[in-house]
Formats: structure tokens, sequence, C-alpha cells
């Protein structure tokens, strides 16, 4: 797994769409193979990556809105993971 830097611009990947759907329950990443069906943690992180934001700035909301903190870690790796399933891309 590569090293996901605080400044590493993530962006849901080509091919790919993040909704709610509501025969899940959840949110879920469509692809034209299939789909894959996301825990609130993952919607939460997925949700966030436009291109825009970096990392940092996908922590430091998340941590906001749910009132925590020293998620960067796990935002990162899961960043990461992400990447390597090719549902996130890294932009600049």
């Amino acid at each position: 797994m590569s090293a996901v830097s605080a400044e590493t611009k993530p962006v849901v990947g080509r091919g790919f769409r993040l909704q709610w759907e509501p025969a899940q329950e959840a949110h879920v990443l469509l692809y034209p193979e299939g789909m894959v069906k996301l825990n609130s943690s993952a919607a939460a992180i997925l949700s966030r990556c436009d291109g825009i934001r970096t990392v940092a700035d996908i922590v430091t909301d998340i941590e906001s809105a749910y009132g925590v903190t020293g998620l960067s870690p796990d935002v990162a790796a899961f960043v990461a993971l992400a990447q390597e399933k090719g549902w996130l891309e890294i932009r600049g």
C-alpha cells in the first residue's frame, strides 16, 4: 500500500459513482461490473473526495462533523486502500 500524504487530493475514480442506494440502506460505489456497499466511515470519506480537498481537509471536516479527533491515520489508510482498488485517483 502506497503512503498518502496530507496534501494528497483524492477524487472518485473514472467509471465509479458514489450514491445512496435505498434498497441497500447504504451508500454504494457503482461501477460497470457491479457495486460496492460502503459502511458509513467509507462513505463519509469518499463523499469528500472531490479532487479539490486534500486528505488533511477531509480529516478536518470529518473530525469536525463527528466531534472526534485523531482520524488522520485511518483516513490516510483508507485513501491508500481505495486508491489501490481503483476507487480513488489522485489529482495534482
